[in-house]
């Protein structure tokens, strides 16, 4: 028969439902830290190998699974920050830093090499990402009405700007965030190499190319947008459903305004109605566990989401803080935040 709530019982009701949906246990483990200064860049190579970036000139890795943590020493970078990184392996990695610069390393951090300088300063790289071990891509903010672009075909030894009629041609006041180095994603293989940007300011845009970064169309989008502290902050596959989009205003945690979206074709976003991340979130990131829906995790300064049903729903996971959530295949996911913060969660398939 139908079961109905009396009015005055739904917010209680509601209150036991976000507490009973995920388990107590699930939360973040805090991991010991080598560092103080703001962690923005992370990426996760798989459950126990993970990199991490940010203010003067810090980058740190991890591979035994966040036990323990080797500084690396970039020559001549203490002053810059790096707002993204990209790994490949336990020994390859690059990193997109403060006054157009791409660092590589090929020895696990040991050594690093500096691998692309914009001959203007005033380039501000946002994120680096890679289809494969050869190609990649680092995006940057408009510069002449065009987002700025790098490609490199040799798996990073050296970039180059594509022509300007390859570049995403941006609107007055439209830029990207360097908030979690998410801003930039690329999917697909050799064949189909696909790419998507997230914008904000004026407008909150996604241009997706599916030509391997040859051409682009921009699509709007419902995220916040008019301001130069909203639009969308990352951007993630949904792996077998779709994509999701989160942001909002970094001003304001706790807003919920504008600060998701979801889409089934990579090209048309709509707005979550209702049970979307619980305010202004930074990052996001997915994995799909054997037999299960993917599991997603959002983060941002003012706590951290879960969604254990394909990013329909989020409840709310952890108090903590993080501006960056990236998860391996097998379902791990790392976050890192300001004050050297690092933190490591297992999602595991409900029974």
């Amino acid at each position: 028969m139908p079961f109905t709530i009396p009015v005055r019982h739904l917010s209680s009701v509601a209150v036991f439902l976000t507490v009973a949906a995920v388990p107590l246990a699930a939360q973040w483990t805090p991991l010991s830290s080598p560092t103080n200064v703001s962690l923005r860049g992370l990426s996760v190579v798989d459950g126990r190998t993970v990199w991490a970036s940010g203010a003067r000139g810090t980058v740190v890795h991890t591979t035994d699974a966040g036990a323990s943590w080797r500084v690396d020493s970039v020559p001549g970078a203490g002053a810059l920050d790096f707002r993204s990184v990209h790994a490949r392996s336990r020994q390859v990695a690059h990193i997109a830093a403060t006054a157009g610069r791409i660092y590589r390393t090929t020895d696990g951090g040991a050594t690093w090499s500096l691998r692309y300088q914009a001959s203007d300063t005033s380039v501000f790289l946002d994120a680096i990402d890679f289809w494969d071990d050869q190609h990649g891509m680092a995006l940057g903010d408009p510069m002449n009405g065009r987002f700025f672009l790098l490609v490199t075909r040799d798996g990073g030894d050296t970039w180059h700007e594509p022509p300007i009629d390859e570049r995403p041609a941006a609107e007055p006041g439209e830029a990207a965030f360097a908030a979690s180095g998410s801003s930039l994603l690329l999917h697909g293989d050799v064949e189909s190499r696909n790419a998507w940007i997230g914008t904000g300011g004026k407008v909150a845009r996604v241009h997706r190319s599916m030509q391997r970064g040859r051409s682009w169309v921009a699509t709007s989008t419902p995220m916040r947008q008019g301001g130069s502290s909203e639009g969308i902050f990352s951007i993630a596959e949904v792996p077998g459903e779709g994509w999701l989009l989160v942001g909002g205003h970094y001003s304001q945690d706790d807003s919920t305004r504008g600060n998701a979206a979801v889409s089934a074709d990579g090209g048309q976003w709509r707005a979550f109605a209702s049970d979307g991340p619980l305010g202004y979130r930074s990052g996001v990131a997915f994995a799909r566990l054997a037999g299960a829906a993917p599991i997603g995790i959002a983060v941002g300064p003012g706590g951290s989401d879960i969604s254990r049903d394909g990013g329909r729903r989020w409840v709310r996971f952890d108090a903590a803080g993080y501006h960056a959530v990236r998860a391996s295949r097998d379902g791990i996911f790392y976050a890192s935040g300001s004050d050297g913060r690092l933190a490591r969660f297992e999602a595991r398939a409900r029974p």
